[in-house]
């Protein structure tokens, strides 16, 4: 069995994801598996990647929802239904069963900055520790036979060779949508401690007891379309939008600097 470090690590690094501006496209996905399979560790193997039933080993998933607001049961009941979209990995948790479970020690959260991390050398594939994550973000690589896991790219985030813009890791970096955030969330100062308490972010599935490092922000409220403002437009005037609010009026802003 693997020991949890000593002394709990002060510097906790770790993602902040907000599910009000993730639109899911998936490009964190898709360059999670480019550069882990070009970067550390092994190659993030497919299977029957041409084939009818294809499989494959991916650190970083999305998962899409549709939420109907409370009391209502169908799309339009009680308010408006939305989509959102929930991209999950390894949350480094602080309390991590899938370190104290592994048998080899492959299995290992770092005291210095608090990354749970697989040393592949010793993993024998056993799937202890896949059993043991609540979250489901483990996953076997059968051409390995080892277990794969997020890293939060430690072999970016700590190259001196890049650019500071990129050393964070690369489902940060390719994010269009600016909804993934890096940092130390054991400093209450940094700018992703700050963002978790203005925005309320929250631990997934707290009654684990597992502390995940990782954070969630909140949906928004969303105002109703019929509470928009109508835009009044004087008599032969009707081509124009100077000074219409929302949309319409940053529409018109983005088009005037073409």
């Amino acid at each position: 069995m693997t020991m949890l470090p000593v002394t709990p690590p002060k510097k906790k690094l770790g993602l902040v994801i907000d599910l009000d501006t993730c639109v899911g496209c998936h490009a964190c996905v898709v360059n999670c598996k480019e550069w882990n399979t070009g970067g550390y560790g092994n190659a993030l193997s497919d299977q029957e990647p041409y084939g009818a039933d294809v499989s494959g080993t991916w650190l970083n998933r999305i998962h899409t929802f549709e939420v109907v607001p409370e009391g209502g049961e169908v799309i339009g009941e009680a308010g408006d239904a939305r989509v959102v979209h929930f991209p999950k990995s390894c949350l480094h948790c602080e309390d991590a069963p899938c370190v104290t479970v592994c048998p080899t020690g492959a299995s290992y959260k770092r005291a210095e900055d608090g990354i749970v991390l697989v040393d592949e050398d010793k993993c024998i594939g056993c799937g202890l520790c896949a059993w043991s994550c609540a979250y489901g973000a483990r996953e076997m690589d059968l051409a390995a036979g080892v277990m794969k896991k997020c890293t939060l790219c430690v072999d970016r985030i700590y190259n001196d060779t890049f650019e500071e813009v990129d050393r964070v890791p690369a489902c940060v970096r390719t994010c269009p949508a600016n909804a993934r955030h890096f940092g130390d969330l054991g400093d209450p100062q940094s700018e992703v401690s700050k963002l978790v308490a203005e925005r309320g972010g929250f631990d997934l599935m707290p009654e684990q007891g597992n502390r995940p490092v990782n954070k969630y922000l909140p949906p928004r409220p969303r105002s109703a379309l019929a509470d928009a403002p109508e835009i009044a437009l004087a008599p032969g005037d009707h081509e124009s939008t100077d000074g219409a609010p929302g949309f319409l009026g940053w529409l018109d802003r983005a088009l005037e600097r073409l």
